[in-house]
């Protein structure tokens, strides 16, 4: 086995890991120039347009952190995301400084250079989200706690407290980096007498510090934010899924690198038993950090859960993890031969790395949209960081045109305000968002910053532009966000659309003329209001197997506009038009239809021979046009012509 570790040992790990930190460094520099900011990340960065200590989701720390790279250049997202890039590839030289006084400085080096061959951990720092200071304070505390028991100086007792009320300003999720010190102090018989030490309650007092923005924001706000976190995000009701969070991390970690954590933790309790301080106080960090999100997925959010949240738990496995790796080497090779047990040793790190690369390349293939969709197909790409430049350009576009000065702006949801109030513009806008913001725990924040529809309510204005994110809303209810906005304005025009990625991103644009307050009772509007058409193809059903002549029929109706005409596609390709104005009074009555001029009259219908397409799958699709000109597609499905 000892032959085993020195050969393990004599790979050129420290060429890897300049290599390895080099190579990710300049992979999300680039990344973060070319991907827009996605939701969280905007959010943040509005965020810290308004400075507060803490806000309805989170304290201030990522905030500040995006508020001090934006102001090395505003509104550009590199700058946004350079703290984070710079803490997050600095974290292998943390993992490497806590293993040092632990292990020995060879095997420190190996433990940093498996932090780059584990995925989620490599990945940190793209993005400008709390799980980057997060660890990133997490693995300070932790190294100067280790300091501090090993030592009892004064300075690293002070130095853990102060990074633990830093990390507390940070997300909720750091508590469970004290509970893990509370457990190691509670249950490791040879850390117990520290309870007595002094120099532990001050740094248990300077620690607390970290309490005040998560207390002052609860209690100003009726407990708001801690209720979004500990209730309302979480069913609390059994999720058989739940069950597949162990699966799921074996396969985010990736199998071999998860299958050698779970020796690591072994070899780690073996030690501990044994009286190895260091070991039992990783593993005790380790195990709070892995143990509580395992136990808790079949009851909590299950995709946050089972993706990010247990990251922490997997840094303080990786100081002992090259002895794990070498105790494996010696197994193996009485199984195999040298040579194969070896190559299924290196294979462990290789493939995690791989997979660092993998999720690098998987987050940055968004903005290559347009290059990539002819090859993969369109709806399969995220676009959640892409796309927002054009957007901007086009916004910053329809303003210049449209609107003599810089008008009031509403969205339809809170993060296309916030990447309009990214690219600078516009000085006052608002969001009608009240699905999205509620579901992200956001709505409390807009509230206090009087940007929500309350907010709202009382301001009038002369003009101002509506954009609503259609990709992202249904038909159902825009109409209801139309609605409530032509109840309050005299006249609301539609100034087109704008589809991106073959329509995966679209966005529709309104001007409305004389906003009204909500005081005003009497009727505003003067003209038709611009609501989407209505629509639903009947038969034929989706997966349909046709043959010989084939009739589509349905309903549709376009309120207070009407329709002009509707057209099948096939393929995208124009068929006919088919034939409108049949009677549909039991639509009329389920669909509450109150202003469509066509009304009841609602119901169409067309026939055509299949035998003009060849056999297979084809999409079937009608396209709507009401009598302000404006087209959109219904009813998307694929059928199968077998003639």
């Amino acid at each position: 086995m000892q032959d085993s570790v020195q050969q393990v040992a004599r790979l050129p790990v420290q060429k890897f890991l300049v290599l390895g930190i080099a190579l990710l460094l300049l992979i999300k520099i680039f990344l973060a120039t070319a991907l827009d900011l996605y939701s969280d990340e905007v959010f943040y960065w509005q965020a810290s347009a308004n400075p507060a200590i803490a806000y309805s989701d989170l304290p201030f720390m990522t905030a500040l952190l995006i508020g001090l790279g934006s102001a090395l250049d505003s509104y550009n997202t590199l700058a946004a995301r350079s703290l984070f890039v710079l803490i997050g590839s600095s974290l292998p030289l943390l993992v490497y400084w806590i293993a040092k006084p632990i292990t020995n400085p060879t095997q420190a080096v190996e433990s940093a250079a498996l932090s780059l061959c584990l995925p989620l951990a490599g990945f940190l720092g793209l993005l400008a989200v709390p799980d980057v200071p997060l660890i990133f304070f997490g693995l300070l505390a932790i190294g100067f706690f280790e300091r501090a028991l090993r030592t009892d100086q004064l300075l690293y007792w002070a130095l853990t407290g102060s990074f633990v009320a830093l990390g507390l300003c940070t997300h909720y999720r750091f508590f469970l980096y004290p509970a893990g010190a509370i457990l190691f102090l509670t249950c490791f018989s040879k850390a117990q007498s520290q309870w007595k030490n002094p120099r532990l309650w001050l740094c248990i007092l300077i620690a607390c510090v970290g309490l005040i923005p998560i207390l002052w924001f609860n209690l100003s706000n009726q407990l708001s934010s801690a209720s979004f976190y500990f209730v309302d995000r979480h069913p609390w009701e059994f999720q058989a899924s739940g069950l597949l969070h162990l699966f799921k991390q074996a396969g985010l970690v990736t199998p071999g690198l998860y299958l050698l954590f779970a020796y690591t933790i072994y070899l780690m309790y073996q030690k501990a038993n044994h009286g190895d301080r260091s070991a039992a106080l990783l593993l005790s960090f380790s195990l709070v950090n892995i143990l509580v999100y395992l136990l808790l997925a079949p009851w909590t959010d299950a995709t946050s859960t089972s993706i990010h949240w247990p990251l922490s738990g997997y840094f303080p496995l990786l100081i002992y993890a090259p002895i794990a790796l070498g105790s494996a080497a010696g197994l193996l090779a009485a199984y195999f031969t040298a040579v194969t047990a070896h190559r299924l040793v290196i294979a462990i790190p290789v493939i995690g790395f791989l997979g660092t690369l993998t999720a690098l390349l998987g987050v940055g293939s968004q903005a290559f949209q347009l290059q990539l969709q002819p090859l993969i197909g369109a709806g399969v790409l995220s676009n959640k960081m892409a796309g927002w430049t054009q957007f901007s350009s086009h916004v910053d576009e329809l303003l210049q045109r449209e609107f003599a000065e810089s008008p009031l702006l509403l969205t339809d949801n809170y993060y296309t305000l916030a990447q309009v109030e990214f690219a600078g513009l516009t000085r006052q806008g608002f969001t009608l968002d009240e699905e999205k913001a509620v579901r992200d725990g956001r709505i409390t924040q807009y509230q206090l910053w009087q940007k929500d529809r309350v907010g709202l309510e009382p301001v009038t204005a002369s003009e101002y532009l509506f954009i609503a994110e259609d990709s992202t809303l249904d038909t159902a209810a825009k109409h209801d966000l139309l609605s409530g906005l032509c109840a309050r304005t005299e006249r609301l025009t539609h100034l087109g659309e704008l589809n991106l990625f073959n329509g995966d991103k679209r966005f529709s644009f309104y001007r409305g003329v004389a906003l009204h307050s909500t005081d005003s009772l009497e009727k505003i509007q003067t003209s038709a209001c611009p609501f989407p058409a209505i629509a639903w193809i009947d038969t034929p059903p989706r997966g349909a197997e046709l043959s010989g002549i084939v009739n589509v029929n349905g309903w549709a109706f376009n309120e207070d506009i009407g329709i002009e005409s509707i057209t099948l596609l096939i393929d995208s390709e124009a068929i006919g038009r088919v034939d409108y104005g049949g009677s549909r009074p039991d639509v009329v009555e389920v669909m509450q239809v109150r202003s469509d001029p066509n009304s009841p009259n609602i119901g169409y219908d067309y026939s055509f021979d299949s035998n003009q397409f060849g056999n297979g799958s084809h999409q079937l699709e009608i396209e709507i046009r009401n009598h302000l000109g404006i087209t959109q597609r219904f009813g998307e499905r694929v059928i199968e012509v077998n003639n």
